[in-house]
């Protein structure tokens, strides 16, 4: 089960938990958890030793997506991803992006669905010029919470 921490225990605490393990971050806002997501965790998860989630705050989810969203708390949904045995991490960031939480995570990896291409990945830069890797996972046709919320409010 993951632990879901704060932005500041990856200035600290986080470099003995590390244990020369290759750190894989990925984020989103998780709203209504399905199996594209589970899916795309676990092959995250499949790249390296530890899996930190970023996680939009509720206000953030609310600035990119809309006033109806999301649909789940900020705590719940922490919660939920942590209880998934891939995830090792779990921390809500306020901001629109997770630059500022990448910088503090400083993964070996930073992942992100099929749906963005490396160059879009926000962190990419920095990832790559401390000798990371960017990596674009598979985007799995027809799983995602956008559908979902379309479906059930009759739009999709």
């Amino acid at each position: 089960m993951g632990q879901i921490v704060t932005a500041s225990f990856f200035e600290g605490e986080f470099a003995a938990h590390r244990n020369n393990k290759a750190v894989v971050f990925t984020n989103g806002c998780f709203d209504i958890l399905h199996v594209g997501h589970i899916r795309y965790l676990k092959d995250a998860k499949s790249l390296g030793g530890l899996l930190v989630v970023g996680l939009n705050s509720d206000a953030s989810v609310r600035r990119l997506k809309g006033e109806e969203r999301p649909v789940q708390e900020e705590g719940d949904r922490a919660e939920v991803l942590a209880a998934l045995n891939m995830v090792d991490y779990v921390c809500l960031f306020d901001e629109d992006t997770p630059l500022e939480l990448i910088k503090k995570v400083h993964p070996d990896k930073l992942v992100k669905g099929g749906d963005w291409t490396p160059d879009k990945i926000v962190g990419s830069d920095f990832v790559l010029q401390n000798g990371g890797e960017v990596v674009s996972l598979p985007f799995h046709k027809g799983r995602s919470t956008t559908n979902i919320v379309n479906k059930i409010i009759g739009l999709g």
